[in-house]
């Protein structure tokens, strides 16, 4: 038999994210006869590290900061010539560049870029992205909306261009025992709008806020649960007052046990401006959770709107209140929208489909 191929996963840190999450989830269904995976992590060691070690996984941590990048990379680029991988699979942005240069430095014959949202932050990190994309053999796009913009904003090949999606734990959050809300402040028998995310920009909770605002007199009954936590918080805290909503707005910060919540809850509220393919949306579909969500990247691959969820546009708050409204007025189009998206994640977004998606562009590129 034929020693496993070596293959470097590079990743800006080990904390749980959805990039890291995924990390973990495709190392861990990597057949160990073919494949010899080692984590190098650019940042501080993060939970994950434990948990990819106690699979017999290595894990190098590099403590990247403000001065000491070019010596990151250098010891990088040593670490790589050293154990001379056939691959190098990076993930989020930091990884993805310092990832390939210390690769092409190492002289690794293939190098594939892991591109998981639409970065419409900055134009110097596309530009970056651009720069350094003669060292890359594939970049493996999230979604098709992140290859979109990768290839039309982006300036990146189309051919190089692959979608991996993202895959979710369907049996965890099918299976959850549901949360008991009343915890939180929110009344037995209450209809509870529900967020998951970081209370950020990029995020929009302050629109959510806004959007759902008119609802709460026709529905005293309905509350809005903030799960998560960020430097908005104290503004929409004050947006609530100002609305006087405050009694019906519901900032618990980060929670743990986001599957038994999404079970409780009546249904998920996202108002991104952009994503890649939000995690909270599969595990929300995957808990029987019915969706309301922007029409961010990824989004359309996982919504069939009306049956599966509900889309609407980016930036405006007002439209969220006609679905979820009629989420508000029917039990049973709450059903059968839960009922239609477990179907649908189950079948087509398992870790499972995602690894093997990840193995068929390696195997790709190790035939060439």
């Amino acid at each position: 038999m034929s020693e496993p191929v070596r293959i470097a996963f590079c990743i800006t840190d080990l904390d749980r994210g959805g990039a890291e999450l995924a990390l973990v989830q495709v190392i861990r269904r990597l057949d160990r006869d073919r494949w010899a995976p080692h984590v190098y992590c650019l940042t501080h060691r993060g939970k994950l590290a434990d948990e990819l070690e106690e699979l017999g996984v290595p894990v190098s941590c590099y403590e990247l900061g403000k001065w000491n990048l070019p010596l990151v990379l250098w010891r990088l680029r040593s670490a790589l010539k050293a154990s001379r991988p056939a691959v190098v699979q990076t993930f989020l942005y930091h990884a993805n560049i310092l990832g390939r240069v210390a690769a092409w430095m190492a002289g690794v014959p293939h190098v594939l870029s892991g591109i998981r949202v639409a970065e419409k932050r900055s134009w110097f990190r596309l530009a970056l992205d651009r720069w350094t994309d003669r060292f890359v053999s594939k970049h493996v796009c999230v979604s098709e909306g992140v290859k979109r913009f990768s290839v039309q904003q982006g300036g990146l090949p189309e051919p190089k261009m692959v979608v991996v999606p993202n895959g979710v734990d369907v049996d965890r959050f099918k299976e959850a025992e549901p949360a008991d809300l009343t915890e939180f402040g929110i009344p037995s028998g209450a209809f509870t709008a529900l967020f998951v995310g970081r209370l950020e920009p990029q995020k929009a909770p302050d629109m959510l806020i806004q959007g759902l605002s008119p609802l709460f007199p026709p529905h005293p009954h309905l509350h809005l649960l903030m799960v998560g936590a960020g430097s908005l918080e104290s503004s929409l805290r004050d947006q609530a007052a100002a609305l006087n909503i405050v009694d019906n707005v519901h900032f618990v910060g980060r929670q743990r046990d986001i599957p038994g919540i999404m079970r409780s809850a009546d249904c998920l509220v996202l108002t991104s401006l952009w994503e890649g393919m939000p995690n909270v949306v599969l595990e929300a579909m995957a808990a029987g959770l019915p969706v309301v969500t922007t029409d961010v990247e990824g989004v359309r691959e996982l919504i069939d709107s009306p049956r599966t969820g509900f889309i609407v546009p980016i930036a405006e708050p007002d439209a969220l209140q006609e679905p979820v409204g009629l989420l508000i007025g029917s039990e049973q189009l709450r059903t059968d929208m839960a009922a239609a998206a477990q179907v649908h994640v189950s079948q087509l977004f398992t870790w499972d489909a995602t690894a093997a998606g990840f193995v068929a562009v390696y195997d790709g590129l190790l035939a060439t």
